[in-house]
């Protein structure tokens, strides 16, 4: 099941390259997504047993991000198949003049989408540290292309500064790993799979060990997204159209993160825990700080919606280090967040699509123009602010409570920072719905494709506020487990 996984969106994407024929390049996307789906909710349903030291497997951190990924897939795969076809007819204001849309470059966007799919779900999937190294940078060079659909110079800027510092950050991470492997120098076997790194942890050197740590937390923290390593992504996410926006910010976003999260892993089997707590808080209350800061006056509402998301794995990173019951809520975050933002992505697609404009200022009385999309956009809005009852509020309020126990000053900071963010958000995003409509906008219908994907997302946000099923809180139980939650 694990192989098939990885091969349905490899043979996809094959598919992709090789034909002209744009139906069935929508057929293999939207197969390869809907089949992904399925088979990781049967995964979830009946895993696999894995041999010890294999160096694919699942457990309930890697299930989780797995699945986040492959729900965001299946709804950015139906939504992206409708931008395709609508994507020529859009006004040229932010796009480069004379830019043909041929069957060439959306082979390559669709099948570049569909080895994105196939690199995340092998970082997922990896049970070996160099294994997961490989797949994180493989999801790199399969999203580049991705940001660069549009041919702007801006979308050349920002593929190659996406390429540039993350694979600074890449770099990190295999210092990293080289540190992992002096960690365990003559205390046995020195590999990096992570079922011989656990059984081996109580032996492992502290002082290496705490540099390997250290160096994943910069290396997979700048892929994450995490300030003050996080200058890639306002213009990697304002740049790639939305559909892949929405991925970079709900999915790789994740997979960086579990990079960092199985180093936690090591680290608390060594009974040195600890050691990573301080350092994720204060990379934690660094990045709400940027982010919220930097969402104070945004006049690009898709750069907004970026430096929420530095702002949002601050949150994450922050409740893993605070450690105790902020852990889970941590980990519901990490859910939750994808889902909103996601949703809020896939909106801002079709706002700049009626709207030719990526200026805040320019979009007001959408809620007349597109009420649909301006619907989901104020829903969005106060999901992503933390309000109830959608489920960032039961995940930012359980890691308060759980920050509160034990470093109580760090929790006030915690607070008064996501203050700022929700007042900041609010004054950007409120206003674009609100009000009379700009001369040159008139109301119009608004494709199916382009508004069920991102409310079924919301939706499952608002859902997670009012219940989590018990299947789901059980994941979220194993997950936290593993990086020392109760």
């Amino acid at each position: 099941m694990i192989a098939a996984l990885l091969l349905l969106p490899v043979l996809a994407a094959a598919l992709a390259f090789a034909t002209r024929s744009r139906a069935l390049r929508e057929i293999g996307l939207l197969g390869a997504a809907l089949g992904h789906t399925a088979l990781v909710g049967w995964l979830a349903f009946d895993p696999p047993s894995a041999p010890s030291g294999a160096w694919l497997g699942v457990d309930a951190l890697g299930l989780l991000f797995l699945g986040v990924a492959s729900v965001l897939f299946a709804g950015t795969a139906i939504y992206t198949v409708g931008y395709l076809r609508r994507e020529p007819l859009l006004p040229r204001g932010d796009f480069e003049e004379g830019f043909l849309f041929t069957n060439e470059p959306e082979s390559v966007f669709v099948g570049c989408l569909l080895l994105f799919l196939a690199t995340m779900s092998l970082v997922t999937l990896s049970r070996h540290l160099g294994l997961l190294w490989v797949a994180v940078e493989a999801t790199t060079l399969a999203s580049a292309p991705l940001i660069y659909f549009h041919r702007h110079h801006r979308s050349l800027e920002a593929t190659w500064k996406y390429l540039l510092v993350c694979s600074v950050g890449i770099g990190f991470a295999l210092l990293g790993n080289l540190a992992l492997v002096g960690a365990a120098s003559g205390g046995g076997p020195s590999g990096l799979g992570l079922d011989e790194l656990l059984e081996l942890a109580p032996r492992l050197h502290p002082g290496w060990l705490k540099a390997a740590f250290l160096l994943f937390l910069v290396g997979y923290g700048t892929k994450m997204g995490l300030a003050p390593m996080h200058t890639w992504l306002p213009d990697a996410h304002s740049e790639a159209p939305s559909p892949v926006s929405a991925l970079l910010s709900g999915a790789l976003l994740n997979c960086a993160f579990l990079g960092i999260l199985r180093a936690h892993q090591v680290l608390d089997a060594a009974g040195a825990a600890d050691l990573a707590g301080g350092p994720l808080r204060v990379f934690g209350l660094l990045s709400i700080a940027v982010g919220a800061l930097l969402i104070v006056r945004q006049p690009d509402y898709k750069r907004m919606l970026a430096y929420s998301s530095v702002e949002h794995m601050g949150i994450v990173a922050f409740g893993v280090g605070a450690g105790g019951v902020a852990v889970f809520g941590a980990m519901l975050h990490a859910l939750s967040h994808s889902l909103a933002k996601a949703a809020l992505f896939l909106v801002a697609g079709n706002l700049l699509a009626g709207y030719a404009s990526k200026r805040a200022a320019d979009v007001r009385g959408a809620l007349h123009a597109q009420p649909g999309s301006a619907s989901l956009w104020i829903a969005g809005l106060v999901a992503i602010t933390g309000l109830p009852p959608f489920a960032l509020f039961l995940s930012e309020f359980t890691i308060l409570r759980g920050a509160l126990q034990a470093h109580t000053w760090d929790a006030v900071l915690y607070l008064a920072l996501l203050a700022v963010a929700f007042a900041a958000m609010l004054a950007v995003g409120l206003p674009m719905a609100l009000g009379g409509s700009p001369a040159g906008v008139s109301r119009h219908a608004e494709p199916a494709s382009a508004i069920w994907p991102p409310a079924v997302l919301a939706l499952l946000v608002l859902g997670l506020g009012l219940h989590l099923p018990a299947p789901l809180r059980e994941l979220l139980d194993g997950a936290a487990r593993l990086v020392g939650g109760p």
